[in-house]
Order: C-alpha cells, then sequence, then structure tokens
C-alpha cells in the first residue's frame, strides 16, 4: 500500500475502481498469488506478466492457476494506476508497449 498513491486506480474483470481502501479489501480477499514472469517498461508504465494461483481461503490449497499480466501506471514513485488483463497481448497493447520493451535481467 505504501507503494500506491491514495487515489490509486484498479481495473479488473469485475470493474473499475480507486483507492487504497478498495486495493486493500481486494488483497485481503482474492486468494491469488502473482509470480512475475517477465517485465516491460517505458517511461511511466509497466507491465508484468504473471503466474496467478489462487487458494482456498479455508485450507490454503490451489483453486487455479492462469499466466496473466498487470499494466502499471507510475508517477512519482507511486502506482496511480494497476490494470489486470487476461494475457501479455493485451496489456502491452493497452500500454502502448512492445517485445522492445522487455527488461531483462541478464
Amino acid at each position: 500500500m505504501s507503494l500506491s498513491h491514495p487515489d490509486i486506480e484498479i481495473e479488473g474483470p469485475r470493474g473499475t475502481g480507486r483507492g487504497t481502501q478498495l486495493l486493500r479489501e481486494w488483497a485481503g480477499r482474492a486468494g491469488i498469488r502473482l509470480a512475475p514472469r517477465r517485465v516491460f517498461h517505458r517511461a511511466e508504465k509497466v507491465v508484468v506478466e504473471q503466474q496467478a494461483e489462487w487458494r482456498a481461503a479455508e485450507n490454503g490449497e490451489t483453486t487455479g492457476t492462469q499466466t496473466l499480466a498487470s499494466a502499471f501506471v507510475v508517477r512519482n514513485d507511486r502506482v496511480v494506476s494497476v490494470s489486470r488483463y487476461s494475457d501479455l497481448t493485451e496489456a502491452l497493447s493497452a500500454a502502448d508497449l512492445d517485445d522492445s520493451h522487455e527488461t531483462r535481467s541478464d
């Protein structure tokens, strides 16, 4: 939360909302674990391809996995917007990025 702007815009499959309280509530109930796979960056835009794993709240067992992507806008060291996409191609297109913007850790 400390890296998020207080009025962060959050967009996902269920709609759009604003604020760190909404982000906190989503993180608390989603039961999702996101592991980064690839990162793309240019100026204030960042796209991260992620391996998502959902876990049941009652027993912690995995209930599903999927590769998806999130697009972030960062200004003044704060995330001002985060959007979740069903795949990397869609996220890169929305952020106006492509393979040439991939950040490599060699």
